[in-house]
């Protein structure tokens, strides 16, 4: 039989080991403590062995769990500055207008939650009071990510500070006639109060990491000084079940982001009930980010377990709370005295002594009330040991009680997310455990009052000096004035005029070349932030390596492969590109941060972001909202965009509707540029607006999003075409006629008007070409450069004409006598351009690529989708079949002839 006891093989028996004798003399005394004084001995010396060992500098690995306790103990708790009187009675303020703002919209039916800020509110309440760094100080001041369930505690803060009124609090939730006061933290809706849009839980976690790192980027680059700039996040422990929450954690740890802090919301409850019902999330989450190279803080138990903790001398409690669900701690919350000295200290006969020398008041204050998270003194110890802590990230795991002050009703409750008010005798009890001053008469016709104590009260007097001592108000955003960018130098936008001759290039290449230039110009340059998820190979942008370098806080620490190579791979402490791995959602937050940047720092950044289109809207659509709420500017760009250029990759890589997606999006400005010329344009014009000389009432908070393709192919010359830079940017012009395009067709020949976008217009061409050759037809094609920007202005059209105005939709305009049907083909699916069917007066119809990717070459895979070139002559031959302008029998011998 095995010995149970036998050492087993381990990684250590390949190592030397000096002295095997003395090795033997600890395993034997580490045998001896467990066999006289049990194991919970032997593990409690050889944790203490591990502490000693750090303590003095010896490299060990940390345990990835501790006990179920506090990290750190009370009488290593450093005094709280400060009036905890005032602190305290400003926070009884703020619970009770939050609850009230909930429950007074709550007749209107717009919701609200109450619980979430009911458990949190003392975490809120410390780091506006001592730590949180405003806007109007030295520098950008903290960056604060709120957990956006708790939205209704920060706006009864802002009432009691001044910045809110009654009447704000009163259209919580009603913002249609744009007074109200949106759900949840929301830039666009609130821009002086909301930095970072947060209630899509996930976002917030990988946007406040990504935020830190840029943090750094900047100060790195020497673009701004904001290493005095702190970034917190408060999130839920339900919320970390995310994937986005989780995520970045391991580029947090590796790049040493010690100006981040995660301050997680342990009250053990998420929507429907508890977060780890058979388990613990705290232990859980303390093992993930030890794991993931975090310095982690427990601030788990109030004062009241002080005693409790004093009592155990054999360790018996710290076992039991180790042992006990989350759920179950949850129902001891909730039961009285005898249940708890049953089913908690009854499982134990060293628990069920202790019990005896602890009243029925002591238990009901520890297992219903004293939590760490609603002690200021405890939360200020770990805020404070956070901002101590050099080297790693931070994250304090603070248990609450979901619910808390809002009486047995709420706390603790399992449907508590979902309820959304208070009835009056709860208000009355709630006002009596606060100590308020709000007397029976305020609650007139059953209507709850807001509670104030007066702009001049200590209250709001001492809460104005902290804020003022620590640089200004908190929640804020600001947008500092700063002088439009001056635009590049002509030369960069021009070099595709002339065509490529006989050079085949892709449009992928033609943007990564205008970034090229646009990174050298003098005045901007340095503000480009290019960013790429592991595929700069594969579009063209590994020479940017060596000349600008990829961003790495460590530099560059080893000779890389490839360095006798002119385009060497090239890391650097002020890299200019963000080189980001395998994570487009990663990616995405780099994006916003930059894209946020004038807002947060003050300092315009110009990102450019590219991806592989499939894995761009479809994966990460969410952040991009995110971005739009944020509002973020910069380009989107989409590569190996289309479903039939991609050959090979198949389903899974083959784009059919990224603009589709991206036309949801009301900040999103989407072109599918056919011809490397264009590309400038485009990019010329969103420089314009986004960071130049706005035209007035044009929105500058928008974002492009720009499809290319990898299709390297002959890119014409731009033609001399009247109003061509504005028909590109307004997304359709006329790029030639079948009489300047050099065919011969009869002089009373059918006329059919074909609109390509992106990579299709070549095949409108060959199309075109097959039309007057073959079959007597004169085409004409149109470049349409954005299907979206054809339907945004053709909605706003139509909007003016609901007020009273005059005025023609662009696309109406541009198509305006033109001859014949119209006949609209892109790479997507047909909805895509189907976008603008009902403003054309013509004949309309479309083809496209719906249905799933495949793979095969280029040519099999238009074949099977019909809009190859041959597909389109027999679509355009049938138009003009139905308007009687062709036979219908040459629709049946056009196919037989391309084998269709």
């Amino acid at each position: 039989m095995t010995d149970p006891n036998a050492i087993r093989p381990s990684e250590l028996d390949q190592l030397p080991d000096r002295d095997p004798e003395e090795t033997a003399e600890w395993q034997a005394s580490l045998d001896a403590v467990a066999k006289a004084a049990g194991p919970h001995r032997a593990a409690y010396l050889m944790r203490r062995t591990l502490e000693r060992a750090e303590g003095i500098g010896v490299a060990l690995p940390k345990l990835l769990e501790t006990d179920h306790v506090n990290s750190i103990p009370t009488a290593a708790e450093p005094a709280v500055p400060g009036d905890e009187a005032l602190e305290a009675r400003i926070t009884a303020w703020n619970r009770w207008n939050a609850a009230a703002m909930v429950t007074r919209a709550s007749k209107y039916g717009v919701g609200g939650h109450i619980a979430t800020f009911a458990s949190a509110a003392w975490l809120y309440e410390v780091g506006f009071n001592h730590f949180f760094r405003g806007k109007e100080g030295d520098g950008s001041g903290d960056q604060l990510f709120i957990q956006g369930h708790a939205s209704p505690g920060i706006y009864a803060r802002a009432f009691l500070d001044g910045r809110l009124t009654e009447q704000h609090l009163d259209n919580f939730r009603q913002e249609v006639g744009g007074n109200g006061l949106p759900s949840y933290p929301h830039p666009r809706r609130l821009p002086w109060l909301w930095e970072f849009p947060t209630v899509s839980m996930g976002l917030g976690p990988i946007s406040a990491i990504y935020q830190a790192r840029f943090n750094r980027y900047l100060t790195s680059r020497g673009i701004k000084d904001v290493s005095g700039s702190h970034v917190w996040a408060f999130l839920g422990d339900g919320e970390m079940d995310e994937p986005e929450s989780t995520t970045a954690l391991t580029l947090a740890a590796r790049e040493k982001l010690d100006n981040l802090t995660f301050v997680v919301n342990c009250n053990l409850q998420r929507l429907d009930g508890p977060v780890r019902a058979n388990f613990k999330i705290v232990q859980e989450l303390e093992a993930l980010f030890r794991g993931a190279g975090w310095n982690v803080i427990k601030t788990l138990w109030g004062s009241a377990w002080d005693e409790l903790f004093r009592l155990d001398t054999t360790g018996a409690l710290a076992r039991r709370l180790r042992e006990v669900p989350d759920a179950q701690l949850q129902t001891y919350q909730t039961r009285d005295a005898a249940y708890i000295r049953q089913h908690f200290f009854g499982a134990d006969p060293a628990l069920a002594e202790m019990a005896k020398l602890l009243s029925d008041d002591q238990i009901i204050e520890c297992f219903h009330f004293s939590r760490g998270g609603h002690e200021p003194r405890k939360i200020y110890a770990a805020y404070r040991a956070a901002l101590e802590h050099k080297g790693a990230p931070t994250v304090i795991l603070a248990q609450t009680v979901k619910g808390h002050t809002l009486g047995a009703g709420f706390a603790s409750k399992n449907a508590n997310h979902q309820m959304k008010k208070l009835s009056v005798d709860e208000f009355k009890a709630l006002r009596d455990l606060l100590e308020l001053p709000i007397p029976d008469s305020a609650f007139a016709d059953g209507q709850v009052p807001y509670g104030h104590p007066g702009a001049d009260s200590p209250e709001v007097r001492y809460l104005q000096e902290r804020r003022a001592a620590l640089g200004g108000p908190a929640p804020a955003r600001r947008v500092h004035p700063v002088p439009a960018l001056p635009a590049p130098a002509e030369k960069a936008f021009t070099a595709f005029d002339k065509g490529s001759g006989s050079q085949k290039v892709a449009t992928t290449m033609a943007f990564v070349r205008l970034v090229k230039e646009l990174v050298r110009d003098r005045e901007t340059g340095r503000r480009w932030v290019p960013i790429v998820p592991d595929e700069a190979r594969t579009f063209g942008m590994e020479s940017l390596f060596p000349s600008i370098g990829i961003y790495s806080p460590m530099g560059q620490t080893y000779e890389p492969v490839d360095r006798d190579q002119l385009m060497y791979y090239k890391e650097a402490k002020n890299g200019q590109i963000l080189n980001e791995g395998i994570t487009e959602a990663g990616s995405m937050a780099d994006f916003i941060a930059a894209a946020t940047s004038y807002a947060t720092h003050g300092e315009p950044m110009i990102p450019f972001y590219i991806f592989y289109s499939m894995f761009g809207w479809q994966r990460t659509a969410d952040q991009m909202w995110q971005l739009g709420d944020q509002l973020g500017r910069g380009f989107l760009v989409g590569a190996t965009a289309g479903r039939t250029t991609l050959t090979g990759e198949g389903l899974q890589h083959a784009d059919g509707h990224s603009p589709l997606i991206a036309a949801t999006n009301p900040a999103a400005l989407t072109y599918d540029p056919a011809f490397a010329y264009e590309i400038p344009v485009i990019v010329k014009e969103g420089l314009r607006r986004m960071y130049g000389e706005a035209a007035p009432g044009e929105d500058q908070n928008v974002f492009y999003y720009l499809t290319v393709y990898n299709e390297p192919l002959p890119q014409p010359a731009k033609p001399s075409v009247p109003g061509i830079d504005e028909g590109i940017v307004k997304g359709l012009y006329r790029f030639n006629t079948a009489e300047s395009a050099g065919l011969s067709v009869p002089a009373n020949a059918p006329r059919i008007q074909l609109l390509g976008s992106g990579t299709a217009i070549h095949w409108a061409l060959e199309a075109q070409r097959l039309l007057a050759e073959e079959w007597g037809v004169a085409a004409d094609v149109w470049s349409a450069t954005s299907w979206g920007e054809l339907r945004r202005d053709a909605m706003e059209a139509d909007a003016a004409l609901l007020r009273g105005e005059e005025r023609v939709p662009y696309i109406r305009r541009a198509l305006q006598g033109v001859e014949g049907p119209v006949l609209a083909v892109s790479d997507y699916m047909r909805q895509v351009p189907d976008q603008i069917a009902q403003w054309v007066e013509q004949d309309y119809t479309s083809l496209g690529t719906d249905g799933f990717g495949l793979s095969d070459t280029r040519e099999a895979a238009r074949r099977h989708y019909g809009v190859d070139a041959q597909s389109i002559v027999a679509a355009a031959l049938a138009q003009l079949a139905r308007r009687g302008e062709v036979k219908a029998t040459t629709v049946k011998e056009a196919r037989e002839k391309y084998g269709l």
